[in-house]
């Protein structure tokens, strides 16, 4: 809100007028003095003109021929708390042990006599471009699984769209009714934080929950099976026999299409193989350990975000839920998620800085 409006011009105070003033002058001057100056004038005929003080001309003249600009140079402002020296010990600590935390370092310090707060440290590390995200969840890898990992880029990472365009990508998954990893944000006043509307329902062991078997390939996604109890190697000769070429003639797969399946005991077993031997089923060689490389991984963060979003209250509408949320996933996403895969196997080549023997 502007006090002095409504004011004439005359009553608003003459400091506020002429500061503004004094500046747009003063640069004038400025541009008319070097302009004077590369014109072959001398600094006392400049002075005499411009009737500025000999002294400032000379100043302003000796700052063009520096910086060739009159404009205000930049200024470092208040000197560090941390000198460079105990800068690089704070990144070579978070280097050498990511996980140790801004308190830690404080107390570091403190033992050298130097006091600083927990947000001098982040600056710092902010600077260095190290961030503090939180830690993702892998699986543990053994040399045995990334070498494994290594094998698999190698004798797959030169094969071309057209390879992936006819794989039947496939696994299973859980999806708890209470979602207890479900992190929410609510606007809301103080005193209003227990409001049904400003809550989630939670339940023991996430209020149960239903096991799933999926499989999609660029086309679109294919069957969607409710797994009940806990699956057997006879269960899953079940669920291929009842999903597996339905979903190949669903997605229109070539002929030279390739099923993909993890390395689970159950998928692995003699029953499964001898079925899959008799049906003459082609089997995408999977190293174990590694769900990350699966694309339908992305697919089932997509089905669990969209049917959280629909919040059901028991398991047969969280299975309804499922069915119709797995139907409607565009098939250009599934397309995007197998386009996309010749990125994966480039970067499995980076296991190899960190097995101790690859020969």
């Amino acid at each position: 809100m502007d006090v002095f409006q409504g004011l004439p011009s005359n009553s608003v105070p003459l400091c506020l007028t002429s500061w503004g003033n004094q500046k747009k002058s003063a640069k004038t001057s400025e541009k008319k003095i070097v302009d004077l100056h590369k014109s072959g004038s001398s600094l006392g005929a400049i002075s005499k003109r411009l009737k500025v003080p000999c002294s400032s001309v000379q100043t302003i003249v000796r700052k063009y021929k520096h910086h060739e600009t009159t404009q205000p140079s930049y200024r470092s402002g208040r000197r560090r708390v941390l000198p460079p020296r105990d800068e690089c010990t704070l990144v070579r600590k978070v280097q050498i042990n990511p996980r140790t935390t801004a308190k830690d370092l404080v107390k570091m310090l403190e033992e050298t006599f130097t006091k600083v707060s927990i947000s001098t440290i982040k600056r710092v590390l902010y600077r260095h471009n190290l961030k503090g995200p939180s830690v993702r969840k892998k699986p543990l890898l053994q040399n045995c699984h990334k070498k494994a990992r290594l094998q698999f880029a190698t004798a797959h990472g030169d094969k071309e769209r057209t390879f992936w365009r006819n794989v039947l990508w496939s696994d299973e998954t859980k999806i708890e009714l209470f979602d207890h990893n479900d992190h929410r944000y609510v606007w809301r006043k103080n005193g209003e934080a227990c409001k049904p509307k400003n809550t989630i329902p939670t339940g023991k062991y996430g209020g149960g929950s239903i096991i799933f078997w999926g499989c999609f390939a660029t086309g679109g996604t294919g069957a969607l099976h409710k797994i009940n109890g806990i699956m057997r190697k006879e269960n899953y000769v079940d669920i291929l026999k009842q999903h597996l070429k339905t979903s190949v003639r669903k997605l229109k797969l070539g002929r030279k299409w390739v099923f993909q399946m993890d390395n689970d005991p159950k998928q692995t077993s003699k029953v499964v193989a001898k079925w899959l031997n008799d049906n003459k089923v082609k089997v995408l060689e999977w190293p174990s350990q590694s769900p990350g490389l699966n694309p339908i991984e992305n697919l089932w963060a997509e089905l669990k975000k969209h049917v959280r979003a629909m919040r059901p209250t028991n398991l047969t509408q969280l299975h309804q839920l499922c069915q119709e949320e797995w139907a409607k996933i565009h098939p250009t996403y599934c397309g995007k998620l197998v386009e996309g895969y010749t990125k994966r196997c480039p970067k499995l080549n980076n296991l190899k800085a960190m097995l101790p023997n690859t020969n």
